[in-house]
């Protein structure tokens, strides 16, 4: 976003505002779990891609936001709904058919962790001492989890492995974001972005699951207006809000709440089971993307 668009509010008001968009991300996992369950998942991603890119489109339009002109800005914004959108949660939808939601979320968490890691090559930022200590504990925190878990049907090494996936290619999203969407407007990239992961995906599902299927219940209805209008439009509007404010940089601050907020809301609303030695692991997770932070300037999305 051009730096014109840049101005700051209050110190408490950005806090709030970050602290609420870190609670939004994490609280996505719950949804999409009973989504997963109750439905095709990648059925129930193509139909959240069409509805929520088109009301986002839409509101674009009414704003009177500048789509892409060029052919690279248009395969700017295909490449960002690839990334961020088909392949992140396509991957981690496909591994939420068996891996808890509450683990989903903390494998999710390392997103800054591997960010970190390829950004000495990717963005030209140094990797110090800081960074190198909160990669190894944040790494041997999720590890920690996923060992303690293995075996129990929740924490599978191929489930993981494809979550894990799905972290991979969000964080090739957070590059081609940083890299090449300085000169476009949020407000149009956002459902663009998920109408072009929507026409990906949807080969996919008929591929794989053929016809579509749900098993209607009050529970996957609800799931699907919240991952609609609550994650894909609000929370990307709240951080299209924090860019324009320069508040993004605060999100980076309390990234680390990420997998608490995900342990907590699934183990509260799916009743997953948390265990003494997941709180161990997480408190690693959390030292881990702390470090890592206070050495890297900006912020990660996911």
């Amino acid at each position: 976003m051009p730096a014109a668009y840049h101005t700051r509010v209050s110190r408490p008001l950005g806090t709030l505002a970050a602290l609420f968009y870190i609670f939004l991300w994490a609280s996505a996992y719950v949804p999409s779990k009973v989504g997963v369950l109750g439905s095709s998942p990648l059925w129930f991603l193509v139909v959240r891609f069409a509805t929520a890119g088109s009301l986002a489109v839409l509101l674009a339009l009414a704003l009177r936001a500048p789509f892409p002109r060029t052919r690279r800005a248009w395969l700017t914004v295909v490449v960002l709904g690839v990334l961020g959108n088909a392949i992140y949660l396509g991957c981690t939808y496909e591994a939420l058919r068996h891996l808890a939601s509450g683990l989903g979320a903390i494998v999710a968490s390392t997103n800054p962790l591997v960010l970190a890691l390829v950004a000495p090559w990717a963005l030209r930022e140094p990797l110090s001492v800081g960074k190198v200590a909160g990669l190894v504990l944040g790494f041997g925190g999720v590890l920690a989890i996923v060992l303690v878990r293995a075996g129990s049907g929740t924490a599978e090494p191929r489930d993981v492995a494809l979550a894990f996936v799905g972290v991979l290619a969000s964080v090739a999203a957070t590059i081609v974001y940083k890299r090449w969407t300085t000169a476009l407007d949020l407000r149009a990239v956002t459902g663009l972005q998920l109408l072009a992961a929507g026409v990906v995906v949807l080969p996919l599902a008929v591929l794989t699951e053929g016809a579509p299927h749900a098993h209607w219940s009050w529970q996957l209805i609800v799931s699907f207006v919240y991952v609609v209008l609550v994650m894909s439009i609000g929370a990307s509007l709240l951080w299209f809000w924090l860019l324009t404010h320069g508040e993004a940089s605060r999100v980076s601050a309390y990234y680390f709440l990420t997998p608490v907020f995900g342990l907590a809301l699934s183990a509260l609303l799916l009743h997953e089971p948390v265990y003494w030695r997941d709180l161990i692991g997480l408190l690693a997770v959390a030292a881990g993307i702390t470090l890592v932070q206070r050495s890297v300037p900006g912020a990660t999305r996911s």
